[in-house]
């Protein structure tokens, strides 16, 4: 993960209390780690945005990050105008749950739009025995690194399943692609990962000479309601055709999200929306976990308040009154 530079802290700070487009500015993305599926958004993101750049003299940049945590804290601590995250870290952060307990809700998180869900995936080697989360106990997994997004995902699923991280197996916080590799050496026996499907991970990890299984996770009415940002999920096994599965396989899961500071002013906001939106058929071609989107899903699954611009674009539209 690189660290933001000061340069580009100096910049953000000048964006964030300037009311006009005087001079070209620096619009920061934070994504997520290279292979997934954040850093390509952030880079389809940034795509559009800079077509239009001499209109608007906004030059958008996609950071590589850790992901979802340390993009909201990096927003709100000013180093990031911009972050992708999921709608249950943007929920946690507000009311000041899970990460964000010790610090109190993080009043000025504000969010743009929401994109693809994102689904809790299991995936582990065919020949550990692992058929169910219970499986897991004893095993070697692999739950994330500190900052990710997934990683309370997947501690939630094994909080559900009834087993103990610390206690009831041997965990590791590989970043994804690392976790393939070990996969595959055979140094872990499952790993966890939150993503849009399909994408590039997953097929890798269904590639390697180890055969590997998407492994359900199905949850309960009662966990969902004690955990109203989740939802029940499918896995399109069709796209992973080199896995031992052979349906489809239920899990649950979350969206990705936009998010910014309150602090950022209305006219940036209001421009990065309005150049998403009136491009939208044109980005909804640059992944394929786009495809289904439609604009009115895309005001839905925002935990954190609207900002002020995106609100300001989408009462503008009639997508909202």
């Amino acid at each position: 993960m690189r660290t933001v530079s000061l340069f580009l802290t100096l910049l953000i700070t000048l964006l964030s209390s300037s009311s006009c487009f005087a001079k070209t500015f620096f619009v920061t993305i934070g994504t997520g780690e290279m292979t997934g599926i954040y850093y390509s958004t952030g880079g389809a993101i940034t795509r559009i945005l800079n077509q239009s750049q001499d209109d608007f003299q906004i030059k958008a940049i996609a950071e590589p990050t850790s992901g979802a945590v340390f993009n909201i804290n990096a927003i709100l601590g000013g180093h990031l105008l911009f972050g992708l995250t999921q709608s249950d870290r943007q929920y946690q952060a507000v009311y000041g749950e899970a990460d964000w307990m010790t610090k109190g809700p993080q009043k000025n998180l504000r969010s743009v739009f929401s994109l693809y869900p994102e689904i809790v995936t299991l995936i582990a080697a065919a020949d550990s025995g692992i058929k169910t989360v219970s499986d897991l106990r004893g095993k070697k997994v692999n739950i994330g690194k500190l900052g990710s997004g997934y990683r309370q995902n997947a501690i939630d699923a094994i909080t559900a399943a009834g087993l103990d991280i610390h206690r009831d197996l041997t965990v590791f916080t590989y970043n994804i692609t690392q976790a393939n590799l070990m996969l595959q050496s055979g140094k872990i026996d499952a790993f966890f990962y939150t993503v849009g499907h399909p994408n590039i991970s997953s097929n890798e990890a269904t590639s390697g000479s180890r055969k590997v299984t998407f492994v359900a996770i199905p949850v309960t009415d009662a966990f969902l309601a004690d955990k109203p940002y989740y939802t029940k999920a499918v896995i399109p096994i069709a796209n992973y055709p080199a896995s031992t599965n052979k349906e489809e396989v239920e899990s649950f899961g979350v969206k990705a999200g936009l998010v910014t500071s309150g602090k950022v002013s209305e006219e940036i906001v209001y421009t990065v929306t309005k150049q998403i939106f009136e491009n939208f058929e044109f980005f909804k071609k640059l992944n394929p976990v786009y495809s289904y989107l439609s604009k009115e899903e895309m005001i839905k699954g925002n935990p954190a308040p609207l900002h002020p611009g995106a609100l300001k674009y989408y009462q503008e539209i009639g997508l909202l009154p």
